[in-house]
């Protein structure tokens, strides 16, 4: 039943709500969102659907009201297809609200409404004034000719303050193609006022003062450990207060629970403590807070640069076991300080001395990944190096190319430190190029911050005697970046790192308001007279595009230019075709997907095609094929179209468990109308040049392939299914099952481990039926009852898991060796093999997942079955 309107209150003509979850945290609780009208003024309903009782929130939609769609975050450019949408909702004097609407296509027909009626109030005001910054600058141009205030200056789009978004980001950032359609300017104001802002931005020089600030950067890894001293030392150590800082933790909780559930009482603590550790001789704020696991990120600025600071943005990127467990990565902090673009990067990267090519990846997969979704932007997502200043710190991982530790410990007692520095794996891979090669780094005058025995200054005196290093840094790109001092912190002595600090002068470029408002009426008045004389054009390098041999998790590129070759400036985008909601398919991407040019002015354009888990599937079974039509709209011009082609190579990643019990050859030996056939009858597949018996394999035959490397190589192999493979292994290792039935298979363990859970994660129905998995959740404590519900899937589902079961138990076995644990086993395993049905993903809460756990550990810690 749900809840009545607020009196007065009338649902429009045709009533626009959807049905959802707000998201508090780790807790989702149901609601509807409702769009209504009462006495001529718009509102949105929020309504509560608890067991107990119905209760309702109204928001004015006013030129307070915010309402955003988040983006998706993915492996690379793995688009979701039709996975929910993720909104962000704020009034005014309101906290920002996030909600999750499980139908992606109900969501969209809702935002589009709510966004008109924000449009039908923003035309009735004007939003140019530069008093009030709340206000948003893309609304409608009065008519030519009437004297206006100029906006604020390009960066300062949506000026929200920091005050006005403490969401915690616990709910990851997503990245889809269909919100993007939404920041893409819709009116003819509003791609005007982009293009304006564009030619701002180009001729910032003639409006900016450079003034220094000082910056306070620390990195810390804490080894999990809750503060026992105050941080002072460490953040209070100079005379001079700094004007903003910024602090990174890693490990900072090394439980399971935060690991998989990304809850933590750590971050509360570790927080505290460094309020109470700024310095005493300024008042500071907190600017935002982001984390993933051990690692957070927090930014402080003093109270009166406050003001100044807009456009806060946080995004997190997981580099751990199958590209997204967030034991290792990335989060990052991105704002804007008067009109300097800032973008704060906390890491933790791979560990182990050998591993400097892992962490060469995890530093190229953060820097792909990482995307910030910035509201009415010119540009609404900036990777990590379309920023002014970009600082990177954290626990970095490189180690020394020498093996002998007392060696290293004599040179540094020596203090001969320049020498160490040689074999610094960070210097030489920078050397080389092959990651951070655009950084900067101070010279290095301490010694190494690790390894110490916790609550001591001595080396690591454990077995294993860890050889010193360098692996807490802070590197920086930009310009007018001046570091004043970098430094580590010996007097703390909590964890087996020490905290490193760097304080740095950076010139922030600073609006003289006078000389802004003189450019911005240039720029309109020369606007206005080209607007009259031309019209915009485009010429494009290339317009038909061919991908051939696309294979599962490969990227492939194909690039072309967009020139204006018009008299005017011009704004260019890709939207959907007629009936579409995205303007490409699943698989295809264009980066950038819009912008401004001016006249003469190149873009370089990528086309990107990846098959991901999402539509890998369609692919395989003939649904879908490797066509499409991109259309590149010129806004007061004309569109043009550009032809996508190709062929796909099937994969075993993404077939059924059915029709791979049915195949006796690879799945490229098989042809592509027998695939088609056998996907839609699963009738049984005879080889074309032997006899074989009609009856199917027990389990398929990749997966047997997989689990049999496993169990014969990997049983000791330390951190298996903690540590994440390396993508050259991933794509061999694809390429081998696909084409071959290999005596053993290529790569490292931990490629092979992290192949298998792709696997499971990429089949369409899981190996727990989805029409199984709300049985599984109503026994899991009855390890009979459980029997029973396996008992009655599919035999090559039931004799699936079984086997899996059975391996794993044998993996415990040996937890001394590999650091495996049922709990980790059964989380881990637990989202591939019991996902809840597509419908349900979004109501699924945190009791549902433990439930889910603990019906798999069941399995894991009872005997075999009869």
């Amino acid at each position: 039943m749900e809840a009545p309107l607020p009196v007065g209150a009338q649902p429009l003509a045709r009533p626009h709500t959807v049905e959802g979850m707000e998201m508090k945290g780790p807790l989702r609780e149901p609601c509807t969102l409702t769009l209504a009208q009462r006495n001529g003024q718009y509102e949105l309903i929020i309504q509560m659907l608890t067991k107990e009782q119905h209760f309702q929130d109204i928001i004015p939609i006013n030129s307070h009201f915010k309402c955003v769609q988040e983006a998706e975050e993915t492996l690379l450019i793995d688009i979701a297809s039709n996975s929910g949408c993720k909104i962000r909702i704020q009034g005014n004097r309101t906290r920002e609200r996030h909600f999750e609407i499980p139908d992606e296509e109900r969501c969209l027909k809702f935002l589009s409404k709510v966004f008109a009626a924000q449009e039908a109030l923003l035309g009735f005001e004007d939003s140019f004034s530069s008093m009030n910054l709340y206000k948003k600058i893309n609304s409608q141009n009065q008519p030519m000719g009437i004297h206006r205030e100029p906006p604020p200056p390009p960066h300062s789009v949506n000026r929200m303050l920091p005050h006005d978004k403490e969401a915690s980001n616990k709910e990851q950032p997503k990245v889809t193609n269909t919100m993007r359609k939404l920041f893409v300017p819709n009116t003819q104001s509003g791609q005007r006022e982009g293009i304006i802002k564009h030619i701002l931005a180009k001729r910032e020089k003639e409006y900016v003062n450079i003034q220094s600030f000082r910056f306070f950067v620390g990195t810390w890894n804490v080894n999990g450990q809750s503060p026992d001293s105050g941080l002072e030392p460490w953040l209070n150590c100079d005379p001079n207060p700094p004007d903003i800082y910024c602090i990174g933790f890693q490990e900072l909780d090394l439980s399971t629970e935060a690991f998989f559930y990304f809850e933590s009482v750590k971050e509360q603590e570790w927080s505290m403590a460094v309020e109470r550790g700024l310095h005493s001789k300024a008042k500071y704020k907190k600017v935002q807070v982001v984390r993933l696991v051990g690692m957070m990120l927090l930014i402080f600025a003093r109270k009166d640069h406050w003001r100044y600071i807009r456009d806060v943005t946080t995004e997190t990127v997981g580099t751990g076991i199958m590209g997204k467990m967030g034991n290792k990565g990335g989060v990052a902090v991105r704002f804007v300080f008067h009109n300097t673009t800032f973008c704060i990067v906390n890491s933790h990267l791979a560990a182990h001395v050998e591993d400097f090519e892992r962490r060469n990846q995890d530093y190229k997969d953060i820097c792909a990944r990482m995307s910030f979704l910035v509201p009415n932007q010119a540009h609404p997502q900036l990777n990590i190096m379309k920023h002014d200043v970009v600082i990177w710190l954290g626990d970095l991982n490189y180690r020394l190319c020498m093996l002998d530790a007392n060696e290293v410990k004599s040179l540094i007692s020596k203090n001969d430190l320049q020498r160490l520095l040689k074999f610094d794996q960070l210097n030489i891979q920078r050397t080389q190029k092959k990651a951070f090669a655009d950084f900067t780094e101070g010279e290095i005058k301490f010694i190494p911050t690790y390894k110490y025995d916790s609550k001591t200054d001595r080396w690591d005196s454990s077995g294993k005697c860890r050889v010193p290093a360098w692996c807490d840094r802070i590197l920086w790109r930009g310009t007018n970046v001046n570091q004043l001092h970098y430094r580590s912190h010996m007097e703390l002595k909590t964890s087996d790192h020490k905290p490193v600090s760097a304080l740095f002068h950076i010139g922030v470029k600073v609006v003289d308001e006078r000389r802004y408002r003189k450019v911005f009426e240039d720029s309109v008045r020369i606007m206005d007279r080209m607007e009259n004389d031309f019209l915009p054009s485009l010429e494009l390098s290339r317009r038909e595009f061919v991908f051939e041999d696309v294979k599962f998790r490969q990227l492939q590129k194909e690039k072309f230019q967009i020139s204006n070759n018009g008299q005017v400036p011009c704004h260019f985008s890709f939207i959907p075709k007629l009936n579409d909601s995205q303007y490409c398919k699943p698989w295809l991407r264009a980066e950038p997907f819009e912008g401004c040019l001016e006249p003469n002015e190149t873009v370089d354009i990528s086309l990107d095609v990846y098959v991901s888990k999402d539509s890998v599937t369609i692919l395989n079974s003939g649904e879908d094929k490797i066509e499409d039509i991109l259309v590149l709209h010129l806004d007061r011009g004309k569109d043009y179209f550009l032809t996508v082609s190709g062929n796909y190579l099937p994969s075993c990643f993404g077939t059924s468990l059915e029709a791979l019990c049915r195949m006796k050859r690879p799945i490229r030996e098989v042809p592509v109308t027998k695939l088609i056939d056998l996907e839609k009858s699963l009738l049984q597949m005879v080889p074309l040049d032997e006899s074989a018996s009609e009856r199917p394999l027990q389990v398929p035959k990749e997966i047997w392939l997989l689990v049999n490397h496993l169990y014969r190589y990997a049983c000791h192999q330390e951190d298996l299914f903690q540590t994440p493979g390396m993508q050259e292994d991933l794509e061999q290792i694809i390429d081998c099952l696909d084409t071959s039935i290999p005596e053993k298979i290529p790569g490292s363990n931990h490629s092979v481990a992290e192949a298998l859970l792709i696997f499971l994660e990429a089949l369409p129905e899981p190996v727990i039926c989805y029409e199984l998995y709300q049985r599984c959740l109503d026994c899991p404590h009855d390890l009979r009852v459980c029997r029973q519900v396996i008992s009655q899937l599919p035999r090559c589902h039931r004799n699936v898991f079984r086997y899996l079961m059975s391996f794993l138990r044998e993996l415990l076995t040996f937890s001394e060796y590999n650091n495996v644990s049922a709990n980790m086993i059964a989380t881990l395993f637990t989202s591939l093999l019991l996902r809840p049905p597509p419908n349900l993903m979004a109501r699924q809460t945190p009791s549902d997942r433990q439930r889910a756990i603990q019906f798999i550990l069941g399995f894991l810690l009872g005997s075999d079955e009869d």
